[in-house]
């Protein structure tokens, strides 16, 4: 996809497939209004961790997918970010540092026992989405990236005014991500639009996005209706 225009009408096109999630629903709006209780904090902590640890497991799975060795040089610092370059580095050091600062045992978040299985489920389907898929709609499927940094900065306005019972130093991660997911929705759009050269291969990528969109909001409708039935770990 050459023509400037093209590529411009492409790239909104999917921002605004991908705009149908992030923000919207309606557990994110509560967490924004300050109007989840500590309970709801630490369950999406704990949950939203299974996510993280897929992360490094799909872009593992998107590195397989490429004999580029330029195009592996470039996405390989993600699998870097997130599982860090020593013990007690990078993304997942991170999170369970917000999970510690929530009030959660961090043993317990990492053992991975207590995660919800509708959570479960929607995180495993997005690897399934990754290794089914070709490398193109893999990389597509990765650009709700594309409103990390607004929704991070968000949150972390949020949690400083609602949430003063975590400790400002544990949500790094959120601070993190707002640079970090910046260069990386635009190093995926890049390359989107350089090879979906096809209405055809458009509506995959589009599709991919809408998959993947789908997914994360599973995951969220299991957290929220989880508080009818299921007590929260201690």
């Amino acid at each position: 996809m050459s023509d400037a225009a093209s590529r411009q009408a492409f790239t909104e096109r999917l921002r605004a497939e991908g705009a149908r999630y992030h923000d919207r629903h309606p557990f994110h709006e509560r967490m924004h209004r300050g109007e989840l209780s500590r309970d709801e904090i630490r369950r999406w902590v704990l949950n939203r961790y299974y996510y993280q640890t897929r992360v490094p497991i799909k872009d593992a799975l998107i590195l397989s997918k490429s004999s580029d060795p330029a195009f592996r040089r470039r996405w390989i610092h993600r699998i870097v970010d997130h599982d860090g370059t020593g013990e007690g580095d990078g993304g997942l050091a991170l999170w369970l540092r917000l999970a510690e600062g929530v009030g959660l045992d961090r043993k317990r978040v990492e053992s991975l026992e207590d995660v919800l299985p509708a959570v479960r489920f929607a995180c495993d389907a997005y690897v399934s989405l990754i290794r089914e898929g070709t490398l193109l709609e893999a990389v597509a499927a990765s650009l709700t990236e594309f409103f990390a940094p607004d929704l991070m900065s968000k949150r972390i306005a949020a949690w400083e005014k609602h949430y003063p019972w975590v400790d400002g130093e544990t949500i790094e991660y959120f601070r993190t991500r707002v640079t970090k997911a910046r260069r990386d929705s635009g190093e995926a759009i890049e390359y989107v639009c350089d090879h979906a050269t096809t209405p055809t291969l458009e509506d995959a990528c589009v599709r991919a996005l809408r998959t993947k969109t789908e997914i994360l909001w599973a995951m969220l409708d299991g957290i929220a209706q989880s508080f009818s039935s299921v007590p929260t770990p201690a």
